[in-house]
This record gives C-alpha cells, sequence and structure tokens, in this order.
C-alpha cells in the first residue's frame, strides 16, 4: 500500500513540474488561473520564422539616357533596384558614378530583333520614347514604337508598365496632332494590355538641369516658379481651349519618383496620373 501512495505522490510532483515547464514556456509565466499572466510576453524571445527574400526586381527604362530616363533611372538604383536602359544611342555620355551602374542595351523599338533581348529577367518597364518632328514621324516615334514596347513586355510576362505620355494643351493638340495622336494610341495599347499594371503619367512641361551637348540649361529658373503658380491656378485649367496652358509645370525628380514607384509598387493603382496627381504623391505625407 506504502508503495502505491508514493508512486501517486512521484506522479503528481512529476505533473507539476511538466505544469510549471509548460507555463514557462516562450517566456510567459502561468498562474494555476487560466486568466492570468504573471510576466508578460517578450516578443524578442519568439520563434523567428524564416521568411524568402522578395523576388529581385529588374527594371528597364526605354530612353533611359534622356533628360526624363536618365533622372527615373538614377531614382531607381537609389531604391536598390537592378536598371538596364534601352535607346538608340545606347550608353549615356553620362560619367557620373551611377551611370556606371546600368546595364546599357542599344536598340530600336521600331526593329523587334534588335532589343527585345533587353527583356530578359526585367519585371517592370517604364517608357519615355517620344520626340518631335512631321507628323507622320511623330506618330511613329510616340505612338507605333511604344505601342511595340508594350506588346512585345506583355508578351514576355512583364508585370508592370510605365508610360511617360503628355499633358493635353487644348489648342496646342491640333498643332502637334501625330504627337498626341501617337501617344494617345499608345495609352490605349497600355490599359488594353495591362490594365491591372498598367500607369500613364500625363505632365506638362518638365523642368530641370537639361544636358545638351556640354552645356546645361537650368529650366528650373523658370519651371519652379511656374509651377509653384499655376497649381494653385486648377479652376484656370477647365477654360475652353485655352484653360489647359494654365497646367502647371513639374519637376523631372518629380516625375522619376511617381514612375519608379508606379513601376515597382504593386499596389499603386493603374490608370491615368495627370499632373495634379503627379504633385500629390510627391508631397510629404503629414504626420
Amino acid at each position: 500500500m506504502k508503495t502505491i501512495v508514493s508512486q501517486m505522490i512521484h506522479s503528481r510532483s512529476s505533473l507539476s513540474r511538466f505544469y510549471k515547464a509548460t507555463a514557462f514556456r516562450n517566456g510567459r509565466c502561468l498562474s494555476t488561473d487560466s486568466n492570468k499572466v504573471v510576466e508578460p510576453f517578450k516578443a524578442e524571445e519568439a520563434e523567428t520564422v524564416d521568411i524568402p527574400p522578395p523576388p529581385t526586381e529588374k527594371l528597364l527604362v526605354l530612353g533611359g539616357n534622356g533628360f526624363v530616363g536618365s533622372h527615373i533611372c538614377k531614382e531607381a538604383l537609389s531604391r536598390g533596384i537592378s536598371v538596364a536602359s534601352l535607346s538608340r544611342s545606347g550608353r549615356s555620355s553620362i560619367n557620373d558614378p551611377w551611370a556606371h551602374s546600368i546595364e546599357w542595351h542599344q536598340g530600336n523599338l521600331l526593329s523587334s530583333d534588335s532589343w527585345k533581348e533587353a527583356l530578359s529577367g526585367v519585371t517592370s518597364v517604364i517608357s519615355c520614347v517620344g520626340g518631335f518632328g512631321s507628323s507622320s514621324y511623330m506618330y511613329k516615334i510616340n505612338g507605333t514604337a511604344n505601342i511595340n514596347a508594350i506588346r512585345a513586355a506583355a508578351e514576355k510576362g512583364v508585370k508592370r508598365f510605365v508610360y511617360i505620355s503628355a499633358a493635353d494643351f487644348g489648342v496646342v493638340n491640333y498643332l502637334l496632332r501625330g504627337y498626341y495622336e501617337g501617344k494617345r494610341a499608345a495609352e490605349t495599347e497600355l490599359l488594353n494590355k495591362f490594365p491591372y499594371g498598367g500607369v500613364i503619367l500625363r505632365p506638362g512641361f518638365i523642368y530641370g538641369t537639361r544636358r545638351v551637348g556640354s552645356m546645361k540649361l537650368p529650366l528650373g529658373v523658370i519651371g519652379s516658379p511656374l509651377e509653384m503658380v499655376l497649381k494653385h491656378a486648377k479652376p484656370m485649367n477647365q477654360v475652353p481651349l485655352v484653360g489647359p496652358l494654365f497646367t502647371p509645370p513639374v519637376n523631372v525628380t518629380s516625375v522619376g519618383k511617381v514612375a519608379v514607384r508606379a513601376a515597382t509598387d504593386t499596389v499603386f493603382p493603374p490608370g491615368i496620373v495627370d499632373v495634379y496627381g503627379i504633385l500629390r504623391y510627391t508631397q510629404p505625407k503629414s504626420s
């Protein structure tokens, strides 16, 4: 009988030690009352979980050696994104340190065989391709070239495509018909091929320090004051015919920031972002 009693006492003692060990597991000390916690849970003692790193992002900038494109490349690099550029001239003449981190490609969007290898491994594309000239040339370079790029990117499985288009300028649209018809044709194709990952930026006059050969043109001397004035004159933008002429200029740095965000942020809404949207996205968030 003594042996049986001794075994029961030993069993209860073992259970008590088990409950104590369980109660202190994960840094929590529980009393016999299940609703009481004697010592709070310590987050630093929690069990870690291995999470795979995010997939490598690679951005292809079409026209990356131009005024807007070079700022986009620089902005993307500052965010730790792998960047490639495609243009007819290939490598940029810019000798700044950041330019050495770009994967430069030479090709013509009007000749598919010359550039499709540039899409290898690319997850998003930003197109800054555009130009002026005769009406037919403007349609080809602003419309056809970008449409070719949009279709090729869709076929390659690229997830997001951002197109730097242009704001409407009322009567100016008729004077530059080929330019605007080409832009709008490319926009239509983008929204068709990338309904969930296509973003169109429509800035007006883009200012900043622009390189022309060995010269630097400080366009901000004109653009910055105009932006400060015209961004508060939005109602004037609705005046028929001449209203769009009051569209405020925008800094090239702002365009670059919004373009890269739109190309890499999966929750950035698809569709058209006008100049006021670009300005809004670059405003510092209020605390």
